[in-house]
């Protein structure tokens, strides 16, 4: 029950997986970097260099000297929020998929190929309008009562659009081996509470964009008063905003862990009766886990005074955002004007292809993904990654051997724990079927619907049953990773394991900076501060003496305060406890994976490879899978609510390795160097 280690956006903070995902991505270009010497393309090393800044010295800067020279002559493109070497790799990993369902597009008896052509042919889309939502807009119009919103928001729910409150079926914290109903705090309309709160000018503007947002769409659904209508829906949005738990807050799993009786949730309000919305839902059961209790009541006390029209017309606008790419040009515009250019900084949509991978993916991803494996992942890359999972567990396990902090209590039962831990690589041993799921030509907007039921049916169906342990939370051509804290296991799918980001051929210094890393990452967050209260059967308990929890906390404080201090945008720090997982994980790959390197020496020394050492390789290549740069108002969004700092400060972490000091001669004088009593050491 991990959060993204992400890049794309399409991760989310509390997700079904509890997932951690990272944004890492190993450089295109191959080449080896070096002082002095030539720079020429090397395909031994899988390294590039010509996106070194040697005019910047690594003490005062480690990210631009690993990258200062890519990120002055890299643009971002206008359909873009950000770019970076993960992306090239995404690139890679959609253009192989275009030409799979360009393929299967040829085949009508295909599920992907008919949602393919019909989500690509946007002719159709804009010439029947509004025709295939009219219906449901209608219906959604015609509500009047308290019961007739509830009966609308379970249709719409089931149709998978955000509703005042955030359901999920995840595995029980308490009982991992079997699937729960939560609920969480609901989705706001703007990205975070500060949206609605904060008093600088980027938030002023946003919230102005925002009002004239919901009027456009207002007006598309044919509401009476748009205006005034807009803005109530946005003064009961800042309320509920107002009583919502900080996404740092949110992380915590043992706060966030309160089952209740499904009917507790209606004492006190008579009007919107939450056990009636489950039933409506499709949720079978009495019990219920609540995230944020209090914040949970909050919001149903404010929507039990709502007037039924302001729910309804929140409940309409909410509707067109979630199936805006299957609506015509005035929806589509106007959602894309907010989300994609006020909110992430996009100066123009995505090709409408690109668009329709993401659609397929969400609607029938295995179809896809096993013809992706079968052609682009090689068996001995499965076994290479594989191998090299048990070279990061022994070095983790000699960490904890290491460790002055640890009772040695509690290092019996962390060793016990990562014995337990599984990794899962490049594919799933089972795939989904969709018997039962239609699609048809000519009816994107029909096809979302139907494809967006059949998820929801298929995950209420769920609880109480035995985990599905073959079930990932992504595709194999996701360039991304994860880690699951009930299953206790990691994720690494076939697209992040390739070229040039993982390749055995290459300088094993690269590999262990770079995939190593990640790798290590991914397990050292069964062990952060949210990782550590789940046991070796991946069940929220503690297994720590107060003595180790003291420790350990003592130790993360440095880093939290250390991530606290940095301010990649005027007036936004990067917020300490918010991304306190992430960077316990990064420090701890980092440790874990340099250790695994050294080992893997055999007691040798690397060779100097144009001038560096192997050492200096091993963090080059770290520093440089954060090849990213990113657009300010995508980079505004993440600070608040992105459990990752940006890039740079991710480099940074080096700096707390007395290794790092070493192989680069960092002395005092340089502003990058930490004393030793300073530096935050946790494995």
């Amino acid at each position: 029950m991990s959060q993204p280690f992400q890049w794309p956006a399409i991760a989310r903070l509390i997700g079904v997986a509890r997932r951690c995902a990272p944004g890492l991505a190993i450089l295109a270009a191959i080449a080896i970097p070096g002082r002095g010497g030539a720079d020429g393309p090397t395909a031994a090393s899988g390294f590039d260099v010509s996106g070194m800044d040697r005019s910047v010295a690594p003490g005062t800067d480690f990210f631009r000297y690993a990258n200062g020279a890519w990120e002055r002559r890299t643009a971002i493109p206008a359909d873009r929020s950000s770019i970076g070497t993960i992306g090239q790799l995404d690139d890679l990993s959609r253009t192989r998929v275009h030409a799979i369902l360009d393929e299967l597009a040829r085949d009508r008896a295909s599920r992907a190929g008919t949602a393919y052509r019909a989500f690509r042919d946007q002719d159709r889309i804009d010439r029947l309008g509004m025709a295939s939502a009219n219906a449901w807009l209608a219906r959604l119009r015609a509500a009047r009562s308290p019961d007739d919103y509830w009966a609308a928001a379970a249709r719409a729910g089931r149709r998978g659009v955000d509703l005042p409150l955030a359901f999920a079926v995840e595995p029980d914290d308490r009982d991992p081996g079997h699937y729960a109903l939560t609920v969480s705090q609901g989705v706001l309309g703007m990205p975070d509470r500060d949206y609605y709160t904060s008093d600088i000018p980027a938030m002023r503007q946003a919230r102005a964009a925002y009002r004239d947002y919901l009027i456009r769409m207002l007006k598309v659904a044919g509401v009476a008063g748009p205006d005034s209508t807009a803005d109530a829906v946005f003064r009961l949005e800042t309320a509920i905003a107002a009583s919502q738990w900080s996404a740092a807050d949110s992380r915590d799993a043992a706060r966030t862990y309160n089952p209740v009786a499904v009917s507790s949730l209606d004492a006190g309000r008579s009007r919107y009766r939450v056990a009636a919305l489950v039933r409506a839902l499709g949720y079978r059961t009495a019990r219920i886990i609540v995230r944020q209790p209090d914040a949970v009541a909050r919001t149903l006390r404010l929507i039990d005074a709502a007037p039924v029209a302001t729910m309804r017309a929140m409940l309409i606008v909410r509707t067109l955002h979630r199936y805006a790419e299957v609506l015509p040009a005035e929806p589509r515009g106007a959602d894309f004007a907010f989300y994609g250019h006020v909110i992430d900084g996009v100066d123009t949509p995505e090709p409408r292809w690109r668009r329709a991978i993401a659609f397929v993916l969400d609607a029938v991803p295995d179809e896809v993904s096993k013809l992706y494996v079968a052609r682009h992942f090689a068996p001995a890359t499965r076994t290479a990654a594989e191998a090299m999972v048990g070279n990061l567990v022994a070095a983790f396990n000699r960490r904890i051997d290491a460790l002055d902090w640890m009772t040695p209590e509690t290092k019996v039962r962390a060793h016990r724990k990562l014995a337990a831990f599984h990794a899962q690589i490049g594919y799933p041993d089972r795939w989904h079927v969709y018997a039962g799921l239609t699609m048809r030509d000519g009816d994107a907007f029909g096809n979302a619907m139907r494809a967006a039921e059949f998820r929801h049916d298929w995950e209420a169906a769920k609880i109480g049953r035995a985990i599905y342990r073959w079930e990932w939370s992504a595709t194999p051509m996701t360039v991304d990773a994860f880690a699951n804290y009930p299953k206790v296991a990691i994720t690494f799918p076939a697209a992040i394991l390739q070229p040039p980001f993982f390749d055995p051929a290459v300088d094993p210094a690269v590999n262990y900076g770079g995939i190593g890393a990640s790798i290590a990452h991914e397990m050292t967050h069964q062990f952060d501060d949210q990782g550590a209260k789940y046991d070796e059967q991946g069940r929220l308990a503690s297994w720590w003496s107060a003595a180790d929890r003291t420790a350990f906390a003592k130790r993360t404080a440095v880093l939290a305060a250390q991530f606290d201090k940095y301010e990649p945008l005027p007036a936004l720090h990067v917020n300490g406890a918010l991304t306190l997982g992430e960077n316990i994980a990064d420090l701890g790959g980092l440790t874990i994976a340099y250790n695994a390197y050294r080992a893997s020496l055999g007691g040798r020394e690397a060779p100097v490879i144009a001038g560096l050492t192997g050492d200096q390789r091993f963090f080059l290549g770290w520093a440089q899978i954060w090849r990213l740069k990113y657009r300010d108002a995508d980079l505004r969004r993440r600070l608040l609510t992105n459990p990752h700092a940006p890039a740079a400060q991710r480099v940074w972490t080096a700096r707390n390795l007395e290794a790092w000091v070493r192989a680069f001669g960092v002395s005092a004088a340089d502003p990058l160097y930490l004393a030793p009593v300073d530096r935050a050491a946790i494995w």
